[in-house]
């Protein structure tokens, strides 16, 4: 019951950040344009900072020795969150306007 809690959890700190990088917050700036008259992009911030957040729980878990337990879980959580925000279309600007 706590590895599904802490999926959860998981889940929704990595799915939060990417929400944040991706329509709020954009330090890095870093753009993929897809269509040549620059209608379509990706912004890379939000799965940036989600990288962040995974290294620092990975290191946290193996400061606490821990890291054969909780890695996979905090994997799967980063895993199905990158899925899920993709899926919502997290990151994905269109200027038709």
């Amino acid at each position: 019951m706590k590895k599904a809690m802490a999926l959860l959890l998981q889940f929704l700190l990595f799915l939060a950040i990417f929400a944040v990088g991706s329509f709020v917050w954009h330090p890095f700036h870093v753009q993929t344009i897809f269509a040549p008259a620059d209608r379509r992009a990706f912004q890379w911030d939000g799965v940036l900072l989600m990288l962040v957040t995974y290294l620092v729980l990975l290191l946290i878990e193996a400061a606490r020795k821990r890291l054969v337990r909780s890695g996979l879980t905090t994997t799967l959580a980063l895993i199905l969150a990158v899925l899920v925000g993709w899926l919502l279309k997290f990151g994905f600007i269109s200027r038709d306007w």
